[in-house]
């Protein structure tokens, strides 16, 4: 079967500038590439050639500037059996006329099928002409269930995951070894680490956890807030915001320390630093995938109950819910409990390790991906 996975135009594949729809599409490719004679279109990037196959995968790169109408003038050259389009239902139309013989699966990462996004017209034709929708989350499922309920007998979802030869256990040699490598770079060798890790960004929430580190330090010696992310994606400039992170930060001194963009192929070496990580959301979150990163990684995870971010941690179980996500008074209350329990600590990371390793690799994702493509061709 040939199959064609085609990205937004917002970032290349691979996720050499990060994208949680590219590190996905990344982590399963490997396992769709033994069943699938798979494509891969992708914007084009500086560092990629327009055209390239690696490990057996055809990668097709096009200009951002029109990149849709490029991609639909490459599908007609094709004859594929099944076109995955992710999070650009706006888009399914189009390629559903440059290809009309092939199956349309459409991945939502977002809520994509907003009245923002889509008059009421193009959605229900869309619903129409997809063979399946799958969502990163329940709470994205319901989002195009509230709007278009014919949509819901075509949805699946399907949860993202992680590759666990990047996370070895928690402990082990090598563990150790990530872990002590991480924390010399940024002088963090005696720290008790507290890591936030995403855009800087308003609706990420991290100057919420510095103003919950003014608090924190008076109870607990040698802690520092580690802070991982640019302004957008691999952009580490400035903006009005990420000034203010900074200008907040300076109370604290060296308590707080920004790392700026990490690259994807290394981000489980910060994860394996922290001592507690807090995806500190504010917006109506699709399901971060930094939850999966901080329980493979084995360290206890806080975060918001905010839009899908709940669906995968049972409070106090795999990690500890906020509520009251707004306030850094609460944020600093659970991560001072986490630090003053080490044995509770340990349980919460052991379950979410297991957690991982039962559910939410990507070898998980890719066999649920396969039954969707597999059922969308009958």
């Amino acid at each position: 079967m040939k199959l064609a996975i085609i990205c937004t135009e917002k970032l290349p594949a691979p996720s050499i500038k990060g994208g949680a729809i590219q590190m996905m599409i990344d982590g399963v490719t490997p396992y769709l590439s033994k069943v699938y004679e798979l494509t891969i279109f992708s914007v084009s990037d500086p560092e990629l050639p327009d055209h390239e196959e690696v490990n057996g995968v055809r990668y097709i790169r096009f200009p951002r500037e029109e990149y849709r109408l490029h991609v639909a003038n490459e599908l007609m050259c094709h004859q594929f059996d099944v076109i995955h389009v992710c999070n650009r239902p706006k888009n399914v139309l189009l390629y559903k006329h440059s290809s009309p013989g092939s199956k349309i699966v459409l991945s939502l990462h977002n809520d994509m099928f907003s009245i923002k996004k889509l008059s009421e017209a193009e959605g229900e034709e869309v619903v129409e002409v997809v063979s399946a929708i799958t969502t990163v989350s329940n709470y994205i499922k319901e989002t195009v269930i509230k709007r278009f309920p014919k949509a819901e007998y075509k949805i699946r979802v399907v949860y993202s995951g992680v590759d666990l030869s990047s996370y070895p256990l928690r402990k082990s040699k090598e563990w150790q070894q990530i872990r002590s490598n991480f924390r010399k770079r940024y002088n963090l060798e005696d720290k008790k680490v507290i890591l936030f890790v995403g855009r800087l960004s308003k609706t990420k929430g991290p100057h919420l956890l510095i103003q919950a580190m003014q608090a924190l330090e008076k109870k607990h010696d040698n802690l520092v807030l580690l802070i991982v992310g640019g302004k957008w994606f691999s952009d580490d400039g400035m903006n009005s915001y990420v000034r203010s992170l900074y200008k907040l930060a300076q109370l604290l001194k060296e308590k707080v320390i920004f790392t700026k963009y990490i690259p994807a192929e290394l981000i489980h070496e910060a994860f394996i630093s922290g001592d507690v990580f807090v995806c500190s959301s504010q917006w109506n979150e699709p399901l971060a995938r930094v939850h999966y990163e901080a329980m493979a990684a084995g360290i206890p995870l806080i975060t918001t109950n905010r839009g899908g971010n709940a669906e995968v941690i049972l409070d106090n179980f795999n990690g500890l819910i906020i509520d009251d996500y707004s306030n850094p008074s609460a944020f600093a209350k659970s991560i001072h409990y986490v630090l003053k329990e080490p044995e509770i600590c340990g349980w919460i990371c052991h379950n979410g390790r297991k957690f991982i390793e039962v559910n939410f690799t990507f070898k998980h994702v890719a066999d649920r991906l396969i039954a969707v493509y597999e059922k969308a061709i009958l």
